[in-house]
């Protein structure tokens, strides 16, 4: 699993951090996702997900928005789910990875 090891566990979960890994890579990094949501209008959202403390959830029709019928479809077909299953995974995945992506409250300059 590699940069998520220890958030997901299963099958299932293997391919969850897989798709994760790949949309954060495939919009710029967490830089990239930060920038996305904030025009999205979640930027208090992604900022608590990066800042210590509690992270603000994300909704799985959000998900859908930020990131598109086509790419989701994508990734779930890759990770063996549904494109409705894996945004409401991806919901409660994509707060947890971004919090452990930057631990010291910042996003890395390099994605």
């Amino acid at each position: 699993m590699g940069l998520f090891d220890g958030l997901v566990g299963g099958a299932v979960g293997a391919g969850l951090a897989v798709a994760a890994s790949r949309l954060i890579e495939q919009n710029g990094g967490v830089a990239g996702i930060v920038r996305q949501m904030e025009t999205h209008g979640l930027g208090e959202t992604v900022r608590s997900w990066v800042a210590r403390g509690p992270n603000q959830p994300i909704s799985a029709e959000q998900v859908h928005q930020l990131f598109g019928q086509g790419s989701l479809a994508e990734m779930a077909a890759r990770a063996g789910l549904t494109p409705e299953v894996l945004a409401d995974k991806l919901s409660e995945f994509l707060p947890r990875a971004v919090d452990h992506l930057t631990p010291d409250g910042s996003v890395p300059p390099h994605g």
